[in-house]
């Protein structure tokens, strides 16, 4: 079992490597020094591997949580991957999903990766460009164009 002592000790190799956490949850330690958590399963005789997000971003104890339900679904006989997959879908056309919520939640997900100022800067700059135009509406009403149209503009 591996503690967050070792996955923070972990350093870059010459090639990728594992650290492992045991029941096909590992650490993949990439070359640039990037941490991703993946868990390795079989279904219908072929080896998956399900990516389930980039530590620190994703705590041990998360990823401990999120290969247990990926260990339940595959008792129930289900793909997870195809399971994130269609999870994924539903949230695009969840019509409650605002782009202001879903920015706020990528926020909350890399601030701890930045300084405190650039945190601010990034969440002052979404609330004076972007959420007075986006902020409110939901995701699927946002078309690819009229997201250009505001970045030119910014």
């Amino acid at each position: 079992m591996l503690t967050d002592v070792q996955i923070r000790k972990a350093r870059p190799a010459d090639k990728g490597y594992r650290l492992t956490d045991g029941a096909g949850l590992h650490l993949h330690v990439s070359p640039a020094g990037g941490k991703l958590w993946r868990f390795r399963y079989e279904i219908g005789g072929k080896e998956k591997l399900l990516s389930l997000g980039a530590y620190p971003s994703v705590s041990l104890s998360d990823a401990r949580e999120m290969a247990g339900r990926a260990k339940a679904a595959l008792r129930d006989g289900k793909d997870p991957a195809l399971l994130k997959r269609e999870q994924k879908l539903a949230l695009r056309h969840d019509p409650s999903l605002t782009f202001q919520a879903l920015a706020e939640e990528w926020h909350t997900l890399q601030k701890p990766q930045w300084a405190p100022v650039h945190a601010a800067d990034v969440l002052r700059s979404l609330e004076r460009d972007v959420f007075p135009s986006l902020g409110a509406r939901p995701l699927r009403d946002i078309s690819t164009p009229e997201v250009l149209e505001l970045l030119r503009g910014v």
